[in-house]
């Protein structure tokens, strides 16, 4: 009794569903039925069926999350066993020897043309007048000068 209770103990600090934990879960919720099968004996209030149905209901849920679990963690393992068995046959098979492989296609590529085709340019392209700029270059105000512009013009308004 004194090694489950500690094995229990453990398992509360353990990730993951431990046969331990799994036990104390099943004896509990046991326990629990019984107290409700009593309360409704000694009271006979519909309030204990329900609660009894719903700790049942709950019960096959942690049972079923546990066994879900269980097969989700095999199948990981058969999985992480599966690719170090690749990984172990694939060093062993580098380590001895070297081969080199070339790519031989079958049909020969199409080469792409080298001309530059020419679009025809549809309207005309207007160049942005910078008014406050003192250079008169045709792009020499960056987006910061632009938001400075607007911070200014908001500034002002609010005076």
């Amino acid at each position: 009794m004194a090694s489950f209770v500690q094995d229990l103990w453990e398992s509360i600090f353990t990730p993951g569903a431990t046969p331990t934990l799994l036990v104390a879960t099943n004896a509990t919720f046991a326990c629990l039925q019984l107290v409700l099968l009593l309360l409704l004996v000694a009271t006979y209030s519909i309030h204990f069926i329900i609660l009894s149905f719903l700790c049942g209901g709950l019960w096959w849920a942690i049972n079923w999350f546990a066994a879900e679990l269980r097969v989700a963690q095999v199948k990981e393992a058969r999985e992480k066993a599966r690719s170090e068995r690749a990984a172990a046959a694939k060093s062993s098979d580098d380590s001895e020897t070297e081969v080199e492989t070339t790519f031989i296609p079958k049909s020969k590529p199409t080469l792409a043309s080298k001309e530059v085709e020419v679009k025809e340019q549809i309207g005309e392209l207007k160049l942005r007048a910078e008014p406050s700029s003192s250079s008169g270059t045709k792009s020499s105000a960056s987006t910061e000068d632009e938001w400075e512009k607007v911070s200014e013009n908001e500034n002002e308004k609010d005076k």
